[in-house]
């Protein structure tokens, strides 16, 4: 897996940022008003190679893949570039691809930027009137025209613009009322050009990250700036959390439009839909985002002094020259449900890489054999998703094959696989059905107890862990703190001989019915402010004084209450220092942080696909309807972000990255995604949805009532917005 540049990707980038910062400035977009056009920034990324970037070699180009032309788009959309660049990019590569005198004379042309040649984006055979980025100011359009490719010149008179939402040089040009010649016919050249509106999608969705990005920087930044009732606005959650929203929906357009050029590079078969979800997305986090950060800045937001609105029009305008971006989910759900052909461009080189690895696959495969071979059809009947699925049998045999703790290091007895791999044997479980939490729980507790616990803990606990004969379960929440959990009330006092009694209670101690231990955070000095005076603490749960009663919920899941009365505790079982627990917590939030629900949200993407295959809707199935297709493939596009953005905070952590934000960010997304999706999903299959019957009507019926809680347990989605828009947008605290 990589999320980095190239050494010679990030000197590219950096330099077209310098220029682009300096050229490119809010003060020169709007003197580039009200054409749109800035014919001197333009000359200037001519002068930089910029539209040469996807021109081949042969052509005279420099032949780079599209994923640095992509960087470039990021670039040029994080500062409001004057001028169809998407468009002439795309434009100068099918000149080059097409050849002949005329395109090559023009092309040398485009590429110093003394010229500016664009793209119409329909067929204008069918569209011979057509909306055209960067009509208004170029001198030719490549148009496809049925089966040929034509190179429309367009005089000076013509090149007519009008006032427009966002000033930028776009015209309505009717293509059949100009000279042309064609640049090449049958089914290579249509496919050249059908290339590279697939690639205009990209870039231009590639703008829009980078765009969207900025605005919410900027309204940060401005949050940070802004009083009101005496306190800084970035202090209030209902300006921070949306803004946390939004990063995360921005970033992870930016993250598909690189996953679809890796999964064009890898030959894989969803790469074209991805393309539209991609552009999809991007267009609709776009538009949510700027919006969101202009009502940061309020009334000023409005006033044209504030560049915030620059932003928010060039938003939607961009995008929508194609027409409603929406198009781009119908082709999302026909490519992927319909078989909907679609031609995909080179994309050259791509440093970047989502695939888990060898060892991922070896550990996925031994996994299955295990379960094809060791567990009983009747153990498999009793799968749950929650606490009540255990089975200290399995739990057992699987410590014995070595497939327990898969993440520990190998001096604590475990296998010591790459969190990559752990990430793929985690869906692996899923796939089976026994994705347990008591295993999740213990291997976390067992690392806390490996670095903080005493040696009589290792030996007593840890070491029965590794054998597959001890559980843990975590005692965090209290009924009055919930995901406050530093402001936890649970007594412990530490008697004359050095032991401890605990007194309290703690809520969603999950778990705690069938486990031994229970992983422990209490209050040992109630004087101390509330981040001091904790002290950690590994509690045996058949001790006298303590009592476990059940909380049953709708999820289909049991969790308890559990009471402690003067439970005496040695001190060997306290985990860190005395009053310092908070540290040992934050080990284990940190262990918690960082993973998603993709491998669920995997699994009840595949239960409404089978779902809508079976349901009879007249006399076809429910999948071949467009809406329906629509609704599945918008629900995958959650589901490939929802990965992208674990993927991103797992690789940050491997290499050490100080990626500030991205744990929270892909445990908020992906909880919240998950329980929206698994409502439409309901509705979509409704009424079958509503039958708890095996089978995937039941299953979606399960992940329904198991979202609920997703947002909640592992820290709710207001802390962890908390968290996002603090570390990664550097907004002011918003708790205290």
């Amino acid at each position: 897996m990589n999320f980095d540049l190239t050494d010679d990707q990030e000197m590219m980038r950096d330099m077209f940022a310098r220029f682009l910062d300096e050229h490119s400035s809010t003060i020169r977009v709007r003197a580039a008003e009200p054409s749109g056009f800035d014919a001197e920034l333009w000359k200037g990324l001519g002068e930089l190679g910029a539209f040469s970037i996807r021109v081949p070699e042969a052509s005279g180009g420099l032949g780079m893949g599209l994923f640095d032309a992509v960087l470039l788009m990021e670039e040029a959309g994080r500062t409001l570039a004057s001028g169809p660049l998407a468009e002439t990019l795309v434009t100068a590569r099918l000149l080059a691809i097409l050849g002949g005198a005329e395109a090559e004379a023009l092309l040398e042309r485009v590429g110093t930027g003394e010229a500016v040649a664009t793209i119409a984006l329909h067929d204008s055979a069918a569209q011979p009137r057509q909306w055209v980025g960067g009509g208004s100011v170029a001198e030719a359009i490549v148009a496809r025209d049925g089966d040929s490719i034509v190179l429309v010149s367009i005089p000076e008179s013509a090149r007519s613009s009008e006032p427009n939402l966002a000033s930028t040089p776009i015209a309505e040009i009717d293509l059949s009322a100009h000279p042309r010649i064609v640049l090449g016919s049958g089914a290579d050249a249509v496919k050249a050009f059908e290339q590279a509106v697939e690639e205009w999608k990209l870039l231009i969705s590639a703008a829009l990250a980078g765009l969207g990005r900025q605005a919410l920087q900027l309204a940060a930044a401005y949050s940070g700036e802004r009083k009101q009732f005496g306190q800084f606005i970035g202090q209030f959650q209902g300006v921070s959390h949306p803004l946390a929203d939004q990063l995360c929906h921005v970033d992870g357009g930016r993250l598909m439009v690189w996953k679809a050029i890796r999964s064009i590079a890898d030959g894989d078969e969803d790469a074209g839909t991805i393309i539209s979800l991609a552009a999809w997305w991007s267009a609709e986090a776009a538009g949510t985002s700027v919006a969101r950060a202009l009502h940061t800045f309020g009334g000023y937001g409005l006033s044209t002094e504030y560049d915030i609105h620059l932003f928010n029009l060039r938003a939607k305008a961009w995008p929508l020259v194609y027409g409603d971006p929406k198009r781009h989910l119908e082709d999302a759900g026909s490519r992927r449900y319909a078989g909907a052909a679609v031609s995909l461009p080179d994309v050259g080189e791509t440093p970047i890489e989502f695939d888990l690895g060898d060892e991922a696959r070896m550990i996925q495969k031994e996994i299955a054999d295990f379960f094809e071979t060791q567990v009983t059809d009747e153990e498999k009947a009793k799968f749950h998703f929650s606490w009540e699925g255990y089975n200290p049998r399995i739990n057992k045999a699987l410590a014995d094959a070595g497939l327990l703790f898969l993440g520990w290091p190998k001096e604590m007895g475990g296998r010591g696989i790459t969190p990559y791999a752990k990430l793929a044997a985690m869906e692996a479980f899923e796939h089976t059905g026994y994705n347990n939490p008591a295993h999740n729980v213990t291997a976390m507790v067992g690392a806390i107890l490996y670095r903080f616990g005493s040696d009589e803990v290792k030996e007593n606990i840890l070491a029965k862990m590794l054998s597959g004969e001890v559980i843990t379960s975590l005692g965090y929440s209290e009924p009055g703190s919930g995901s406050d959990v530093f402001a936890a009330q649970c007594r412990s006092s530490q008697e004359p001989d050095g032991s401890w009694r605990i007194n309290g209670t703690k809520m969603w101690t999950s778990g705690a019915n069938i486990t031994d231990y229970v992983f422990m955070l209490t209050r040992s000095d109630p004087e101390a402010t509330k981040h001091k005076g904790l002290t950690m603490f590994i509690v045996p749960l058949k001790t006298e004084g303590v009592t476990v009663q059940a909380v049953h919920t709708f999820m289909d899941e049991r969790t308890n209450i559990t009471f402690y009365d003067n439970v005496p505790i040695p001190d060997s079982y306290r985990l860190g220092g005395i009053h310092d627990g908070a540290r040992t917590m934050t080990a284990g939030l940190e262990l918690e942080h960082g993973g998603g629900f993709g491998k669920v949200q995997r699994a009840m993407q595949k239960a409404a696909e089978e779902l809508a295959r079976e349901i009879r809707v007249g006399d076809h199935s429910l999948i071949e309807e467009p809406q329906a297709q629509q609704r599945l493939a918008k629900t995958y596009a959650s589901l490939v972000v929802a990965d992208l953005l674990t993927f991103r905070s797992i690789w940050g952590s491997v290499n050490k990255k100080n990626l500030q934000g991205v744990g929270p960010m892909a445990k908020m997304f992906s909880s919240e995604c998950f329980q929206a999706d698994s409502r439409d999903l309901l509705d979509l299959t409704a009424p079958y949805s509503l039958s708890k019957r095996e089978g995937p009507a039941g299953f979606l019926n399960q992940c329904y009532r198991h979202a609920q809680g997703t947002t909640i347990y592992g820290g709710s989605s207001e802390v962890h917005r908390s968290m996002v828009a603090e570390k990664a947008l550097g907004m002011p605290r918003t708790r205290g």
